[in-house]
């Protein structure tokens, strides 16, 4: 459904250092780095599409963190929610709801909410059922 998804930062660096962490637990491979535009951008795996990438607003003007805006991440395992969600909070984003079971949307939905250091918010989120102990 989707070609790509890009969200706008203001600090180029300490983005990039925010999220190359987290991409590759997800498992995404960072396929354009150019700190010079600045944009980088990161492929799923098996590619090649859908790219998820950041980068200074293209007009020009300050980064602002839309309201009502999230972009969200698939993960496979519960266990991956709960590491890139504390990933995130130990790179400098902020927590917007912790790692748990959220019902209300449906009965294996495993998710946690947090914030970029320029106040995008994101989302883990796992699907499957609880994995066997």
């Amino acid at each position: 459904m989707f070609s790509h998804v890009f969200i706008g930062v203001s600090d180029f660096d300490r983005a990039f250092a925010f999220y190359e962490p987290l991409m590759a637990a997800l498992g995404a491979r960072l396929r354009i780095h150019d700190p010079a535009k600045p944009w980088a951008v990161w492929q799923s795996e098996p590619g090649p599409r859908p790219l998820f990438g950041i980068g200074k607003p293209f007009d020009g003007q300050p980064h602002a963190a839309g309201n009502g805006q999230m972009t969200a991440f698939v993960a496979p395992t519960r266990a991956l929610v709960d590491a890139v969600h504390a990933l995130a909070i130990s790179r400098g984003g902020s927590c917007e709801g912790p790692p748990g079971l959220r019902p209300h949307y449906h009965a294996n939905y495993y998710g946690a909410y947090f914030r970029d250091p320029d106040g995008n918010k994101l989302c883990v989120a796992c699907h499957a059922a609880q994995e066997a102990a």
